[in-house]
């Protein structure tokens, strides 16, 4: 279980830590720090709740795949149990749209073209990704269960 627990630590910091907190951190460059000099306006405000949003709905998918899953949300790690509970039961994709909603809030915040830039690159990268990869490993692994699951719950909403 801690071995578990440690690896969901650690992809989790290294996924979702590096799409919503580091790289755009380097777009944003001193403008990170610059907006915290000035008082909020109603678009910080909107941004933070977003941002919230979108961390809790991405910690509870990543909570929901290790318990469960009994894996991670890495494809080098993935569960070992299809996950269709939970937000699940609402978006086979819940996890890719915690991190938008995540960029989203940001981008709002700093007022950034570029976060929203980024934003769109990566929301084409993550469906190229769950074309390609995601999808057929899922219908290999989990067969007829995931495609049942397909049939019933909508690829984003």
């Amino acid at each position: 279980m801690l071995s578990l627990f440690l690896r969901n630590v650690f992809f989790t910091l290294l996924q979702p830590g590096l799409v919503a907190g580091f790289i755009p951190y380097w777009i944003l460059g001193d403008r990170w720090s610059s907006v915290f000099k000035q008082p909020f306006n109603f678009h910080h405000y909107t941004g933070m709740i977003l941002f919230v949003i979108g961390m809790v709905i991405t910690l509870a998918c990543i909570v929901s795949f290790a318990i469960k899953g009994c894996g991670t949300l890495s494809p080098l790690d993935p569960t070992k149990q299809l996950v269709i509970t939970g937000l699940y039961r609402y978006s086979r994709n819940p996890m890719y749209m915690g991190v938008m909603i995540l960029l989203i809030g940001e981008a709002i915040f700093f007022q950034s073209s570029s976060l929203v830039t980024y934003l769109l690159g990566f929301f084409l990268a993550f469906n190229i990704f769950i074309f390609i990869h995601e999808e057929p490993r899922l219908r290999k692994e989990f067969g007829q269960e995931y495609s049942n699951y397909c049939k019933k719950v909508r690829r984003w909403f």
